[in-house]
């Protein structure tokens, strides 16, 4: 078999369960981009809603103004745990520390933290999707450059000899699949570790917004 050089003829001369692997670890890059842009829009839209509604949190200290003014505000998570909170609990229930009884207290941190969480898991949407592709994609590459490396040992057997000219072409589009396995998997990795930042940083805010509405 003759070496194709250039990534059309590369990919053109590899064998059928190589192509396989390729395609499907095509089709895993394209859906793990869409996450990441995706996903970067929703974290860049909840962090700029996020300080615009916490600005408004240290600057208006009448918390029944603060709840008519977050009403404007969309896509913050904060401010939708604060709507939820003032919501459930109603704004005359939300008195100071020292004032507030054990049962309201209770009462706010338990619909605080049942919000919260919402608003996490609806950020942490898809993101599994992005370990996965960072956990198996290596693994798929690797079980393409094994289906190529036997074929280009099959191809030995049948030309009967095994100088470097026989060998290297059939090794060199075995590691391929490989390659494009990491390709795959590297930038999933980075944005899938990148989003557990920004939800732990979201994660601190909304635990903010909690202590605030407690001591306000």
């Amino acid at each position: 078999r003759m070496f194709q050089t250039g990534l059309s003829g590369l990919v053109g001369s590899l064998g059928s369960v190589s192509k396989v692997v390729l395609l499907l670890l095509l089709v895993f890059s394209i859906i793990s981009w869409a996450v990441i842009f995706s996903k970067w829009r929703a974290f860049r839209v909840a962090d700029r809603e996020d300080r615009r509604f916490l600005t408004l949190l240290s600057k208006t200290k009448d918390l029944d103004e603060l709840y008519r003014q977050v009403r404007r505000i969309e896509g913050s998570p904060s401010a939708i745990v604060f709507e939820g909170v003032m919501e459930r609990v109603g704004s005359g229930r939300v008195e100071g520390r020292n004032g507030a009884g054990p049962l309201d207290q209770h009462v706010i941190e338990r619909t605080a933290s049942h919000l919260g969480q919402s608003q996490l898991s609806r950020l942490e949407t898809y993101l599994p999707f992005l370990a996965t592709t960072g956990n198996i994609a290596p693994f798929v590459g690797l079980l393409g450059t094994v289906m190529g490396i036997i074929d280009a040992f099959r191809e030995i057997g049948t030309q009967g000899t095994a100088s470097i000219s026989a060998v290297a072409p059939g090794v060199a589009e075995a590691l391929v699949a490989t390659a494009a396995g990491l390709f795959t998997a590297i930038p999933a990795v980075i944005a899938y570790n990148y989003f557990l930042i920004r939800i732990r940083n979201t994660a601190f805010r909304l635990d903010s917004v909690t202590i605030e509405i407690l001591s306000s």
